[in-house]
């Protein structure tokens, strides 16, 4: 079992909560990748528009070279609610200096060419409430893989190392910054995230759904994030009003 009962002792509310790791999408083989290639192509993204198996598996072995025993990892957009990964315990978790913010324009996944989403990074400034997994020393190599093959697939994020503060203590932890030298990185106000975030839809659903879902769990934890709660209000606004259908 990759996401034991245990693992939930001190986040009892997130129990049910989580898609099983074995039944995740993002447990990706190097194999599937290639659909991925076909879907991107499909959307306009170049041929190139991934790291290579080597660039990307460079990054990894760069993060862990020193690492040993178990990874923590922060959570702050979907892994919230689908990790993929073999996890032992869950945390609440709060980051300084660096805050969730839909800066992140994509044309696959929940977006499309005609219809591009808007999902999550780590930009600077503020904080990150968020969640903080325990994966097992054992396991961490396979794991990390599987993790960089969902996170580091086009370089826009940065791989990164930060404290973590938990009620149980302060952990170290990767998590997944946002790349501003990415050519997808976006700075956008709350109306115009609001309207791109009620109608970017893809293969993989919608982008509201993805809102919804983040919103969610940050409920059903506690945790207040006040930019979440601005945006989905806005989002519910334009989508009663049928403001798209008359713009």
């Amino acid at each position: 079992m990759l996401l034991p009962p245990d693992a939930f002792a001190l986040v009892p509310a997130l129990k049910g909560k989580i898609l099983a790791p074995e039944h995740s999408y993002f447990r990706l083989s190097r194999e599937r990748l290639a659909d991925m290639d076909l879907a991107a192509r499909a959307n306009g993204y170049p041929d190139n528009w991934r790291l290579t198996d080597e660039a990307r598996e460079a990054t990894r072995t760069a993060l862990l070279a020193d690492h040993k025993g178990d990874l923590w990892i922060f959570a702050y957009g979907s892994l919230m609610w689908d990790p993929a990964i073999h996890i032992v315990e869950i945390r609440t978790g709060a980051l300084q200096g660096m805050h969730r913010r839909f800066c992140l324009k994509s044309h696959i996944g929940r977006g499309s060419r005609d219809k591009p989403a808007l999902m999550a990074g780590l930009d600077d400034g503020g904080s990150c409430q968020g969640l903080a997994f325990r994966v097992p020393a054992d396991v961490v190599d396979r794991e990390t893989e599987i993790l960089w093959m969902r996170e580091m697939i086009a370089g826009t994020y940065l791989p990164t190392m930060v404290p973590v503060d938990t009620p149980q203590g302060r952990v170290d932890a990767l998590t997944f910054v946002m790349n501003r030298d990415s050519s997808r990185y976006v700075r956008l106000d709350l109306e115009e995230t609001a309207r791109m975030i009620s109608t970017g839809r893809g293969v993989r659903g919608t982008c509201l759904e993805y809102l919804e879902n983040l919103a969610e769990r940050l409920d059903l934890l506690g945790l207040h994030d006040p930019d979440i709660v601005a945006l989905r209000a806005r989002v519910r606004e334009i989508l009663a009003d049928g403001e798209l259908a008359s713009s």
